[in-house]
Formats: C-alpha cells, structure tokens, sequence
C-alpha cells in the first residue's frame, strides 16, 4: 500500500496555503504586548485578549504611515492578512493597518498611579539625589539568573574592576516580586554598606515588568537615602520606578556604564592632563629662560650693576667715615671718663680724711651741728686711719 510522505517543508507550505487562502484580510482588536520597533524600521508585537495571543508584523513601509506610537499595554485596531512564517511554523498576522481602540486594564492602572505619585511630589527633581562621581561598592537589586545581571556585571568588570558590588537577590516579575524588590531596598539602606544601587530587569511584557509599576516599589525608592538607578526594561520601556528614581536607564548595560566611570577614560584624562601640565611647565620655563636672557643682554640691567658697584663703593666710604668717627667718639668719652674719675676722686670723703679731716657721726648719722649735742652723749670719729668714740665733756657757742 503506497503512502504519502510528506516533509515538514511540504506540509508547512500546505498548511500555509490553505489557511493564508481561508482568511480574508480581517480587523481584530487586542492588547499590545512584547512590543518591539526594530532597527530596520519594522515593528514586531504580540496581540492578546484574555485567554489569546497573535504574534504580528508591521513592514516599515506601513509603519511610516501610522500617526501614533504603538505602546505595551495600549488597546488597539488593526487590520491585516492570516500569515505561517515557514521557518518556525507559525501563524502570524502582518498589520496593514492600526488605530488606538482605548488603553489595557494594565495600562490604565498605571497611568492611574503615576498621576497619582506625581501629584504627591515622588517624581519632583527636587528630591532627586547626585550620584557619587567614584563610587568604591554599588549594590545591585535583580534577579540573580537573568541576562540583566550578567550584563550589569560584565560592564562593571570592563570598566571598573576595582569597584565591590552586592547583589541583593529578587524575584522581579510574579507574585510577591514587589515586595521582594521593596525589601532589598530598605535593607540596603539600613546597612548602609554601599554608595548607589541599581535596580532593574531585562526587558518584556507591561505583565512582566509590572513589579516595578507597584506603588510599593515606588515608595521603597523614593524613600532610599542611597542614590538608585533604575534600570527596567529596555529604552522604549518605562516604569513608575525610573520616574521615582534618581536616574533612568534605558537598559541594565546602561546603569552600569551610568554607574561608575570608565578606568580607560580615568587614565586616558590623567594622562592628558599630565602632558598638559609638562608641556605648559616647559613652556613657562623657556618663557623665564628668554627672559632672563633678554634682561641679561639689556642695557638697563648693565647700568644696574654699573649703579651697584657705586654703591657698594660708597657704602665702603661710608664704612670707612664710620670707623673714624667711632675712634674719634671713643676717644673723646675715654678723656671724659679720666676726667671724672679724677672729680670723684677728689670729692671722696677718704681723700678729705686723708688731709688731716674726721667724720663725726652720732648714731651713724653725720653730724652737722653742734645744737643736736648734749653733754656726756658719745659721738663716734673716723679717721683717715683708724677710728674712735668719744664723749662730749662740752658744747661751744658757734661762735667761740
């Protein structure tokens, strides 16, 4: 009995056939999620329901016709063809058209709460916080599985292998995420063991990214004395946590980069500068060499030393004036000071004794007249040599 066998390649483009015939191009409305708008211009989406999902495609041809910019989460309108993608097999829609039909339940929750904390103040640039410029250990809140993390640390080792880093393990998408993420947060802070933090994910869904849109995460960061990098997603993606942190990155690499300087770019501006430094010290140095050679040569610096050496030539004058007027001086106060010497000399009492003269003291006091003697009171006599005490026997008239 024959049979038909078929390769997978046949039956692809059977299959293909028949259910690219069977639709009509159709109008479907759905959520958009996992959106992606690559490179080349085309856009790359998932449209879901409730319980359904349809990967689709948009040509860059037909997206250059579209007047909105398509976003996860946001209700849309779109028109398109029934689609097998023969090199995986499956079905897909490509868009020919698209119109906004209203905004996801998602989606408007989180406008819900970002109009919310903004009207607080959460996302005011007043309390944003500087980062540090060298920052010696970062703590870093993800999941320690995925691809954010190992990119995160690959550009932290390039660029700043001297710097510590803690990771504070979190489940960032699922039940309890939030709170996990919000928990990492404050214990960060109480320890206070490192100098910023990065908290993020890889890229996905508004579903998958969601914890990051809960109000306690927000709280966690805005509440943070430790400046904090969010980093969620990829750049098209936003969170309430990049509108509550410090800064925003639009990848994980990039809050890395953001994070710490380049070790290269520290060397490559030290270097520059010390050339900078050695080429301006040269040129100070030649400029003060030309100087000094030009004065050097100049005639005014010839008629200083001209004007020098006749100073120093009248200060030896002066030196020489000096020395004979001090001999002179000295001289004269020598011929003074005999000459007092030889005044004293004859003024002393001793000289006066030694012409034949006495002191005559009465209680050692000098005694200049007779009224203050009584008779029998003992006067003391000195002598040019010798001395003696006499009584007084009688007192005559100053006149006798």
């Amino acid at each position: 009995m024959d049979k038909t066998i078929y390769s997978v390649t046949r039956l692809t483009r059977d299959i293909k056939e028949v259910l690219e015939n069977s639709f009509p191009r159709l109008w479907m409305e759905g959520e958009i999620s996992n959106f992606t708008h690559h490179s080349s211009g085309h856009m790359y989406l998932t449209l879901k329901d409730a319980n359904c999902q349809i990967k689709c495609a948009m040509w860059r041809s037909r997206v250059g016709k579209l007047n909105f910019r398509p976003q996860n989460g946001m209700q849309v309108l779109v028109e398109g063809d029934v689609q097998v993608y023969e090199r995986n097999g499956n079905y897909q829609l490509i868009l020919q058209q698209m119109q906004p039909a209203g905004a996801g339940s998602l989606q408007l929750a989180f406008e819900e709460l970002k109009k919310r904390l903004h009207a607080e103040g959460l996302f005011d640039a007043l309390h944003k916080k500087e980062l540090p410029p060298y920052p010696t250990r970062i703590g870093i809140v993800t999941s320690p599985t995925g691809a954010a993390i190992r990119d995160m640390l690959n550009v932290l080792e390039r660029r700043a292998p001297g710097v510590d880093i803690v990771i504070a393990p979190a489940r960032v998408q699922g039940p309890g995420a939030a709170e996990e993420i919000a928990t990492a947060i404050s214990d960060f802070n109480e320890h206070n063991k490192v100098d910023l933090l990065i908290v993020g994910r890889g890229g996905g869904s508004l579903e998958d990214l969601w914890a990051f849109n809960e109000e306690i995460v927000a709280r966690a960061i805005f509440n943070s004395n430790l400046p904090i990098i969010s980093a969620v997603g990829h750049e098209v993606d936003y969170s309430i946590a990049d509108f509550v942190a410090d800064l925003r990155a639009p990848t994980p690499s990039a809050a890395a980069e953001l994070a710490v300087r380049d070790q290269r770019e520290i060397r490559g501006q030290l270097a520059y500068y010390q050339e900078r430094m050695t080429n301006q010290l040269k040129r100070s140095v030649n400029e003060r060499k030309h100087l000094v050679n030009n004065l050097r040569n100049s005639h005014a610096l010839r008629r200083i030393t001209d004007i020098l050496y006749q100073r120093i030539q009248h200060l030896d004058e002066l030196e020489r004036l000096l020395s004979f007027s001090m001999r002179y001086k000295l001289q004269f106060y020598q011929r003074e000071t005999l000459n007092l010497q030889k005044r004293l000399k004859a003024a002393n009492p001793e000289a006066i004794l030694s012409r034949g003269y006495s002191i005559v003291t009465k209680k050692k006091k000098p005694l200049l007249s007779t009224k203050s003697l009584k008779t029998a009171e003992e006067i003391h006599v000195k002598l040019a040599k010798g001395e003696f005490t006499a009584e007084v026997k009688t007192i005559g008239d100053k006149n006798e």
